[in-house]
């Protein structure tokens, strides 16, 4: 994912003309930020550093089971989701 250049780390309001921007830690445990409303970045932007260490510590614990999750999806053909 690429990173977007940052205005000050200043959250923005959707439709303000600028996409919120968001930490980096986000773009670098690969959480696909691209692909989030300007709404969801905002809250994710607003996200106090206890939020965003949980949210990162849930997101390298699912990455962890990643494959055993994959692999049950592909053939339950997703139901399990």
């Amino acid at each position: 994912m690429t990173r977007p250049s940052e205005s000050g780390g200043a959250p923005r309001a959707p439709g303000a003309g600028e996409r919120p921007a968001l930490p980096a830690s986000l773009y670098e445990a690969g959480l696909p930020v691209d692909m989030l409303t300007d709404e969801q970045r905002l809250v994710l932007s607003e996200l106090t550093e206890e939020e965003l260490a949980v949210l990162l510590d849930i997101k390298s614990r699912l990455d962890a089971v990643g494959p055993e999750v994959q692999a049950h999806g592909e053939i339950a053909g997703g139901a399990l989701f």
